[in-house]
């Protein structure tokens, strides 16, 4: 079993990793699971929810989609100003669709 731990003080995680690590462990909490059960129903570890929550930089990413999409978060990507700058990319599907 896991031992609670505190979370890294959010000055010490990049801002956008602090949000995404506080999301999903406060709304694991509103629905009322522990870190065992979200992980049961995501079909990861217990420890991949741990390392989330604790705002590990390098999580694979189709175990992250899979805690979010139990949670009910909806994960949007938007193109902004970035650290390259210059014309939001335009994301195009094999139909020419935008996605």
């Amino acid at each position: 079993m896991i031992q609670p731990s505190r979370p890294a003080p959010p000055s010490r995680l990049p801002p956008r990793t602090a949000e995404l690590a506080r999301a999903v462990r406060e709304r694991r909490e509103e629905l009322g699971l522990r870190q065992s059960g979200l992980a049961d129903l995501a079909g990861c570890s217990e420890r991949f929810v741990h390392t989330v929550e604790h705002g590990k930089t390098s999580l694979r990413l189709d175990k992250l989609l899979d805690v979010l999409e139990v949670l009910g978060f909806d994960l949007q990507v938007t193109a902004g100003g970035g650290r390259i700058g210059g014309a939001p990319l335009d994301v195009r599907g094999n139909t020419g669709e935008a996605r």
